[in-house]
């Protein structure tokens, strides 16, 4: 398969355009460090609702504990930062933190994904509640006072890249034979299973790999608001992403993105008044259920590489 294709060269190039272009709006000062915050926020909840996309909208498994492990990620790699306070203990900690979130989301995935539907959510809505408990009463986490102080490491550069690496990444596991395996899981477990393929292990594969990108989004989290603790976990943050990931479009990448992006200025407008904006989000839900409940894009990303696929068999 040939990688320096038109499409791919041309890809590349938009990327470091955006790139470019945001680097010298922020070192001009045209965007300050409020809209800085607004856009560290939007790369964030990117990552969150991509990686969250891959476990409930392309395997079909509905989480609500993707705040638990994004709270993994964000305590790990705050106690590292604290300890070594360099760009090298950021980075270890970025690492630490997803991987630690990967492994708790293999321990908790093996037993609760043998669950589905509702049972699947009150299990993984239990799981986030147990690891934020457990935060809330341990000593190096401070407790329900938090970690305060945590080096800034995060800039646009780091969130920049981690946000696409994680884009690039989850869409090459999805068109890989791996991801074709967890989108039979959804469309039809029976048949899938039937069909050879070992519905558990991409089920915790697929919820692993979720766990670990969240954890890198709570890396970022913690390196860049200074300040985190258990109660910014909680039940409304899983909520939050999985607005993003339904408004996107359950099996869609690009829609996650635009639904990020969407949510992260409605919310950035409407910041001072809080209440306003759940009603926002409540409403929003429900239109979208009523007349459009495959979201802004579907599942675009789907339909494309099953007929990329019938491409290939043609040719064959």
């Amino acid at each position: 398969m040939r990688v320096l294709t038109k499409k791919n060269i041309a890809t590349f190039g938009l990327i470091l355009v955006v790139f470019a272009v945001v680097q010298i709006l922020i070192s001009s000062k045209i965007i300050n460090s409020y809209y800085e915050i607004t856009l560290a926020t939007i790369c964030i909840n990117i990552i969150l609702a991509v990686s969250l996309n891959l476990v409930t909208g392309f395997t079909g498994q509905f989480s609500l504990g993707h705040a638990g492990f994004m709270s993994i990620g964000a305590y790990v790699c705050a106690i590292v930062s604290m300890n070594t306070d360099s760009t090298a203990g950021f980075i270890i900690g970025i690492f630490a933190g997803a991987v630690a979130a990967a492994i708790v989301g293999i321990l908790i995935g093996i037993p609760t994904l043998r669950l589905k539907g509702d049972y699947l959510a009150i299990a993984t809505l239990g799981m986030a509640e147990i690891i934020r408990v457990i935060f809330l009463n341990m000593e190096i986490t401070n407790g329900a006072a938090g970690l305060n102080g945590i080096p800034r490491n995060t800039n646009w550069t780091w969130l920049f890249v981690f946000m696409m690496a994680t884009i690039i990444l989850i869409s090459n596991f999805i068109k890989s034979s791996h991801g074709r395996a967890c989108i039979s899981i959804r469309e039809d477990e029976i048949a899938a299973e039937s069909m050879g393929v070992n519905t558990t292990k991409y089920k915790v594969m697929a919820f692993a790999l979720g766990a670990f990108f969240a954890g890198i989004a709570g890396g970022l989290y913690a390196s860049y608001f200074y300040f985190i603790k258990p109660n910014l976990f909680g039940f409304m943050k899983s909520v939050d992403i999985l607005v993003i990931v339904v408004l996107g479009g359950l099996g869609s990448i690009s829609g996650s993105v635009i639904a990020a992006v969407l949510l992260a200025v409605l919310t950035t407008y409407l910041q001072k008044f809080t209440e306003v904006r759940m009603i926002i989000y409540s409403l929003l839900l429900i239109a979208i259920m009523l007349f459009r409940p495959q979201g802004l894009l579907g599942t675009k990303e789907i339909t494309e590489m099953f007929k990329f696929g019938n491409k290939i068999k043609k040719i064959e």
